[in-house]
């Protein structure tokens, strides 16, 4: 993966963006700013169709008319111009002045082999499935509890195991976030304090390898049941590192192996609600020894301000789903006491996550 800017220059930018919004609310009538807010959804369907068609990689050789594009991806020449050039009004994709179509650098992280690509998000945020869901969340605001229960018969854990082809979507757009999220965390904490890390529920190892990769002298765990089936062996032999990692089949809700001088939960805590996370973050207590360190990688909500964050979004979509939320330090420092830890700090990254670290009192 490319390397990323150092979290004071992402800030920076985000900063930048933030105004920039603010002023081109402040110059339009007010009606018309919340008019163009209100239909960001076309433009979310819009990138879904570009992505399931595959539209950037028949333009990653250089530009090309929108006659040759739509042949060689299935589309309607006309219908296929006119989705691009809403997108290009949003800077992704490009018409040029000879009417060609040309990538931009964000219609390029729609390529599924872009070395930080966002196709299988764009993918699952469109996707039929996903917006079904989203049509129970005035229900949620309503009730303070997840709708997907009481629309589908299942919990979103266990409609996705029903229903493999859309688990599948899902985890692939998940994974499009989770792998933008290993080289800030790496970059932004020293692992290699510690001589044993435990990534609890770590998936196939994706952020366990890059810790291990950044602290040559440190051991790994990785704790999940799916290793059999995730790829994980695998992941972590190509990444050189598997002769330093341990796998444990431990469920979330199971006894938590013990020996790591730190324990490392991932978009995890936020998944569930206030008991649920209460009881994974007391049976990590009773693994680890006084002193020892929790680390949450969460998209840690500012305490105050009005200002975009990544975790403001997502913080609706866990309410939807799973009836988990994203927190405020002062509610992490709450929560980690509650299961007999202490708030060190919250670390910022180059990324969307922080790095709450919590010591065992």
């Amino acid at each position: 993966m490319p390397a990323l800017p150092p979290p004071e220059v992402v800030r920076a930018a985000e900063r930048a963006r933030a105004d920039l919004q603010k002023q081109v609310r402040e110059l339009a009538p007010p009606p018309f700013a919340l008019l163009e807010l209100a239909m960001g959804s076309m433009v979310t369907q819009a990138l879904y169709a570009a992505a399931e068609l595959r539209v950037a990689e028949a333009l990653v050789d250089g530009p090309r008319p929108i006659e040759e594009v739509a042949a060689e991806v299935g589309a309607h020449p006309e219908a296929l111009g006119r989705v691009l050039r809403l997108l290009a009004a949003n800077g992704v994709f490009e018409r040029q002045q000879d009417g060609r179509w040309a990538l931009t650098p964000m219609a390029d992280a729609l390529r599924a082999d872009h070395p930080v690509t966002m196709r299988d998000l764009a993918v699952l945020m469109g996707h039929p499935t996903h917006w079904e869901d989203w049509n129970g969340f005035l229900d949620s605001v309503v009730t303070g509890e997840p709708s997907l229960l009481k629309r589908r018969g299942a919990t979103a854990f266990e409609y996705l195991t029903q229903n493999p082809e859309y688990g599948a979507v899902f985890i692939g757009g998940m994974g499009n976030m989770s792998a933008t999220e290993t080289d800030p965390v790496v970059a932004a904490y020293d692992f290699s304090q510690f001589g044993t890390v435990l990534d609890f529920c770590g998936g196939n190892g994706g952020l366990l390898a890059g810790i291990l990769k950044s602290a040559p002298g440190t051991r790994g765990i990785l704790s999940d049941p799916r290793v059999a089936a995730n790829g994980a062996a695998e992941h972590l032999a190509a990444q050189g590192v598997a002769d330093r990692v341990d796998i444990a089949d431990a469920d979330l809700f199971d006894a938590v192996p013990t020996g790591a001088d730190a324990y490392v939960l991932k978009h995890i805590v936020h998944d569930w609600p206030e008991e649920q996370a209460l009881q994974i973050l007391r049976n990590i207590r009773a693994a680890v020894q006084p002193g020892g360190k929790l680390l949450l990688v969460e998209m840690v909500v500012p305490e105050e301000g009005n200002e975009p964050h990544s975790g403001k979004l997502v913080d609706l979509w866990l309410l939807l789903l799973v009836g988990g939320k994203e927190r405020t330090a002062s509610q992490y420092a709450d929560l980690v006491a509650r299961a007999g830890f202490k708030l060190e700090r919250v670390v910022e990254t180059a990324g969307a996550v922080s790095i709450v670290e919590a010591v065992a009192v």
